[in-house]
Formats: C-alpha cells, structure tokens, sequence
C-alpha cells in the first residue's frame, strides 16, 4: 500500500503532509525480496521450516520436493532398473537398519549388472544398493532435516537484508504513523460531529455543549447531555462543582480535559462551539487508589498526587482535582480542600484553572470571599424521596449529597435506608455550613466579634474561634497568621492548638 498513500499525500498541498510524503519511501525493492522469499503465512516459530516459498532457493526446492515426491522417485528408479536388468521380480524395500536396497531373488542373481553393489545374502535372495540408489536414500532421508536448517538459514538472510535498510524503514513507519493520526481523527471527527475548535493564549477555556468523547459511543439514543464550560485566568478561575454521586460530575470534569487535550494536539472536539487556551500541562487527581506494597494507604497515595499537583503546576495549568480530602475525617478532609483551593486561587502562589468537584458543600461558601472561585451543581429533580439525574451543569451551589437516594438506588435494604433518614436528620442540627460560612468570611471582611457567651450555652464540638472577646489572645494570633503560606497540615495543626487552648479556657472558667 505504500506506493498508493504516497500518491495520495502528493495531491495534498498541505506542508505538513508534503513532508510525510517525502520522508515515505515505497520500499519497493524490500517488498519483493518478502514477496519472493516469505510465504503469505508463515508460521510463528521460524526453526520448524514452513517459511520459504517455493521457486526462490533451488536446494530447498529439490529438497521439498523430496519429501513430497520420494516415493515416485523410487517407484521411477524401479520401473527403470527392471526394464535395464530384465529382472522382474526386482523390487526396492526398505529397513531401518540397511536403509533402501535392491532385492533380487537367487533365479535371478546371474543377471545382476556390475554397478549393483551387493550389501546383504539372504537364503533366498541378494540385497543390493547403487550410488543412484544411495544419492535418493540420502536426499529423501535427510530431506526434512536439511529443509528445516535450510529455511532457517534463508530467513536470517532475508532478515539481515531488511535490517540493513532499517532507517528506510523507520522514516517511513514515521510517516505512515502521522498519517494513520490524520486519518483516524479526521474520521471521527466526521462520523461523530466534532467541530473545529479556536485556540487562544488568553487563557480563556471556553466550550459550548462539550461531550465526553468515550461516554457519549456508550449511551444509545443520543442520550449523553451536554455542557457548557468557561474558565479564564481572572474571575472564573476556579468551578468549586457539587451533586450527588452517578450525576455526571467526574464525566463532566474529563470531558472538559480530554476536550482541552485534543484540541492542542490538533484535533477536531466534540462540542457545539469551542475557544480553547494552551495549557502547560493537565493535572488530575480522580479516582481512589492505593499502593499497600509499599506502605501507602489511599489517603497517603492522594495526598502524595496532590502535593506533586501544587508543587509542579503553574498559573497556565489545567486542574481536575476530584473529592479532594475524602480518604479522612470530615474535619480533616474539609480543612484540606479548603486549604487546597485557597492556595490554587491564589495568583501569587499558583492561579492555575481548576475544576474541583467536592461534597463538602461548606466550600461553597467560598464564592464571594475568593476571587476566581465560582459555584456549580448537576442539576438534579426530587420525586419524593427518589432523585432524578439531569446531568446538567447549572451555576450555584448544591446543599446536599443525595447519598441515601443513591443509596437505594444502589439496592441497600430499606431498614438501612430508613434508619440512615433518621440519623441525618438528626445529625442536621449539627451542620458546620453555618460556621463555614462564618470562616469563609473572615478572609474577606473584619470579624464582628460577640460577647462571651455562657459556658452552657456553647456547644463544644461546634465551637469557633471568633465567639472571644476583642483582645483575646487567640484573636491576636490568627490576626497574624500567614494563611497564603501555611501548609494544610499546618493549618490543621494550628487550628487543633487553638481549640484546645479555648477548650482549656472554659474548663478554668467553669
């Protein structure tokens, strides 16, 4: 076929495809040599013959052929010596110890020729050989051996032919490897509707009705739904994303990677409209995993993917970052992403675009008080206690997680469904959204501080830090704390010291 693609790409006026027309030579001299040597199958292990076709070795023709064709051979050796001698009952007969041999009856022993060489008296007959005879029993009986060595040695030969051209052969593979990407992208882009995106080095990503270039082949009946996506390097730097588990939040994120990552290697994508700004690179952070062998559990293996994400990306990096802090406690899972997301919005320490989709909706308090940080939710239809997913990425914040719908969707017996109402319910009264909301605040506007209240009137696992009077010392030092600079687990470290030290306080005051 190369002769054939090469003089496709020449109708091409493209510079690109001109080159890989260049560099693609029709290797026509290495096609005959396989053509004339290789059979069309030959077979996996290349010391067993079967390889070498026939009319390109003389020697392994004869020697084929002698397999083949041994017995007419001899029947022909036969019939010839019969006619020769005139001794009828002449026959050829084999064994395995004597080999091939002329058998001649004693009535008849006077009319053998000079040129039979006798080689065993039986009581009623000679046995006799000829070196026409002994040339046949050689060939015919080392015949497959030989062929089987032969063969082999006829592909090394044909081997080290092509190995010689071996640079030939890479230019060219290069060049069928470019155009087989061209053909296979432009090929889907056709069949599945992509369109060709814009890329700008504004840092603007925008898209308009993206898809999942994967999920959407999976779905019948054109039932992927579609999205909308704008991040920027100011005010939409960071999409915070909530819903409950199955709506399409993890689908959505790498829709929007794989659309970014398509884009830059030249590809159509699969979306309405798309304006895409070139990334450094593209971080992830999806999925729960973990390496036991050597000592990390799952929380450690996410840490340690999160840590190499904030270390090694810059402002012009493509983050998607999934349920960050969910290997651990609900406190320290929280602190962490809060601490994450801080830190990525930042523009002095980092700034990149994020997609960061959490059930911590405390962190949706964060728009409003952090630049760049915006607010989406999967959209999502209640039908009395059952949930619909919509797969609609809306702006706004979701207030829940649907868990328990999930829960039941999943099959999870209705006594645990109901028992599990019953405690969230119950649980609700000690939601921290209202502190979140509280903290999140204090980043952006002075803190109102309120009077002491009352050691009974204090819930202590719901205690904050600002319910202290003006001057208070603990005041004084989260004034001064560096939270741009502080690492999560410093954060966490810090805020466990200051509760002891007020929960302390309260003890000495009762």
């Amino acid at each position: 076929m190369l002769p054939h693609i090469k003089r496709i790409l020449g109708e091409f006026g493209s510079p690109l495809l001109k080159e890989m027309e260049d560099e693609m030579d029709p290797l026509e001299d290495l096609y005959r040599l396989i053509d004339q040597s290789i059979i069309e199958d030959p077979p996996i292990v290349v010391r067993e013959g079967g390889i070498i076709k026939d009319g390109y070795n003389e020697e392994a023709d004869r020697l084929r052929h002698a397999g083949t064709e041994g017995k007419t051979w001899l029947g022909e050796l036969e019939s010839g010596e019969k006619e020769k001698t005139g001794i009828k009952s002449l026959k050829i007969k084999f064994n395995k110890v004597f080999g091939y041999y002329f058998e001649v009856t004693n009535s008849f022993k006077n009319q053998v020729p000079d040129y039979f060489i006798r080689k065993q008296t039986l009581t009623n007959a000679e046995r006799y050989t000829t070196d026409q005879l002994k040339e046949l029993e050689d060939i015919i009986m080392g015949a497959e051996d030989k062929l089987v060595s032969l063969e082999y040695e006829l592909f090394c030969q044909v081997r080290d032919k092509i190995a010689a051209e071996v640079l030939r052969i890479q230019r060219t593979a290069k060049a069928v490897a470019g155009v087989d990407v061209f053909c296979s992208l432009s090929a889907v882009a056709t069949r599945r509707n992509y369109v060709k995106p814009q890329i700008n080095e504004r840092g603007v990503i925008q898209i308009k009705n993206g898809r999942h270039p994967v999920v959407e082949q999976m779905m019948r009946d054109d039932l992927f739904v579609a999205n909308d996506t704008f991040l920027d390097s100011g005010k939409n730097r960071l999409s915070v994303i909530t819903g409950p588990n199955m709506a399409g939040k993890s689908t959505y994120m790498r829709q929007v990677a794989l659309i970014v990552l398509m884009a830059q290697l030249g590809s159509f994508v699969p979306a309405q409209e798309a304006d895409i700004g070139i990334c450094d690179r593209i971080f992830t952070r999806v999925g729960a995993s973990d390496d036991l062998a050597s000592g990390q559990s799952t929380f450690m293996v996410e840490m340690t993917e999160v840590a190499n994400i904030l270390r090694n990306a810059t402002r012009n990096s493509l983050l998607v970052l999934d349920e960050i802090g969910r290997g651990t406690s609900t406190f320290d899972g929280l602190s962490i992403a809060w601490s994450v997301i801080e830190h990525i919005s930042n523009t002095k320490l980092l700034g990149a675009k994020t997609l960061f989709a959490t059930h911590y909706h405390e962190l949706t308090e964060l728009e409003g008080t952090i630049p760049g940080v915006k607010n989406y939710c999967i959209a999502v239809k209640e039908q009395g206690d059952d949930i619909v997913f919509l797969r609609k990425i809306i702006r706004g914040g979701a207030d829940k997680s649907y868990g328990i719908q999930v829960a039941k969707l999943a099959g999870v017996p209705e006594t645990v469904i109901a028992r599990a109402r019953e405690i969230a319910q119950e649980l609700s009264n000690a939601d921290i959204t209202a502190r979140a909301r509280e903290i999140a605040q204090v980043s952006t506007a002075a803190v109102q501080h309120k009077a002491v209240p009352k050691p009974d009137e204090v819930d202590m696992q719901q205690l904050t830090f600002f319910d202290t009077v003006k001057d208070d010392d603990i005041i004084r030092e989260l004034d001064e704390l560096e939270l741009s600079t502080m690492t999560p687990i410093d954060a966490i470290n810090t805020l466990y010291r200051l509760q002891t030290k007020l929960k302390n306080r309260w003890k000495e005051n009762q």
